[in-house]
């Protein structure tokens, strides 16, 4: 069987990432398509045959500036050609689902979430009644196409059950849930190095992911943290930091894995689709403190694995904090969660998935 992966954009490390790479184990024969490929910037993605990218790809300004090109998406996947492959899987939070196949052609898409600067997080991305005004006539000929792209899939599968209810939302679609997989998981062979002694936000630093309010809580309190990614809020981000709060940059998994081993508790000020840093803290035994909206519910038992805390706003989160200091948590059980978002459950589901296919 020849299969093809597509992917919306190849220029950056997540989430996301990792599920690429869990589905290279289950076809490394398979090539990446996708708009743009940052070589640079994804050097996970060598692991593959082929990486294809779409025509644009050869101006290097969009390689790393994919936000220059959402009126583009629909014709970079369009213009990929699947004529000769048997399934293709596109792991998609844009465009990638909107590509074209033809009979016999099987199509699942395994969907991060319905594109977001188009639906769940439209005010977020555009502020402001003058930008909102201007970008009305492309962000409405965008979700016509985005509603038309979600039903080319012959499957559609969600990452989580929240992100099953916006399929639903906004697509008017069913579909299945598999939960995307971890592989950085607790081993003695990471390194300890020094006490548990601060906080750890592990995330993107864009605006969703919300660290401008972490930053502001930790300000206020005093307390250490440690901010491990990178992201367009960096340095904007920096300057509001005071000198408790420590930006790590991006780190590679073993260099994550001492992070995780050493810190307090996870913070997680976000919505997220699924929250895969909060299934990786807690492989560590460590609490997760993260705002309860989103997939991380269905990551986190409360006042057993985490606390969930209601709303995005400094006084909710320094409740949550104070709350977390004078509470105590069992690692065991914290890890026993985390095993159930294990990679060989991903490959399985997946694989039960393709053979029941019709």
């Amino acid at each position: 069987m020849k299969v093809a992966l597509i992917y919306d954009r190849v220029n950056k490390w997540g989430g996301a990432e990792r599920v690429l790479l869990a589905l290279h184990e289950i076809f490394p024969d398979a090539s990446l398509f996708t708009s743009v490929y940052s070589k640079e910037n994804a050097k996970w993605a060598e692991i593959f045959p082929k990486v294809i990218p779409s025509f644009v790809n050869k101006f290097k300004l969009v390689q790393k500036r994919h936000e220059l090109l959402p009126f583009f998406m629909p014709i970079l996947f369009e213009s990929h050609d699947f004529s000769t492959y048997d399934l293709v899987i596109s792991i998609a939070s844009e465009a990638a689902k909107g590509v074209i196949t033809k009979p016999p052609t099987y199509h699942i898409c395994y969907c991060l979430t319905p594109t977001r600067y188009l639906w769940s997080h439209y005010d977020l991305y555009f502020k402001g009644g003058t930008f909102k005004g201007i970008t009305k006539p492309i962000v409405s000929y965008l979700r016509s196409w985005d509603k038309i792209a979600a039903y080319r899939p012959d499957v559609m599968i969600a990452i989580s059950k929240a992100v099953q209810e916006r399929i639903k939302k906004y697509y008017g679609r069913e579909s299945n849930v598999i939960y995307p997989p971890t592989s950085l998981l607790y081993s003695n062979e990471v390194k300890k190095n020094g006490e548990e002694d601060f906080f750890l936000v592990v995330s993107r630093l864009v605006p969703y992911k919300r660290v401008d309010l972490a930053i502001e809580v930790f300000n206020r309190l005093k307390l250490p943290l440690v901010i491990v990614g990178t992201g367009s809020e960096k340095n904007k981000l920096k300057k509001t930091a005071k000198d408790n709060i420590i930006f790590a940059g991006q780190l590679t998994d073993s260099e994550l894995a001492g992070y995780y081993k050493r810190c307090l508790a996870l913070v997680m000020p976000q919505e997220e689709d699924f929250g895969l840093a909060a299934v990786e803290a807690q492989s560590f035994g460590k609490c997760v403190i993260a705002f309860n909206k989103g997939g991380v519910k269905e990551i986190i038992i409360p006042n057993k694995s985490g606390i969930l805390f209601p709303k995005q706003s400094v006084k909710s989160l320094i409740g949550a904090i104070k709350e977390f200091k004078r509470s105590k948590f069992d690692s065991n059980i914290i890890k026993r969660n985390a095993r159930r978002f294990s990679k060989e459950r991903f490959k399985k589901e997946f694989l039960d998935l393709i053979k029941n296919l019709p």
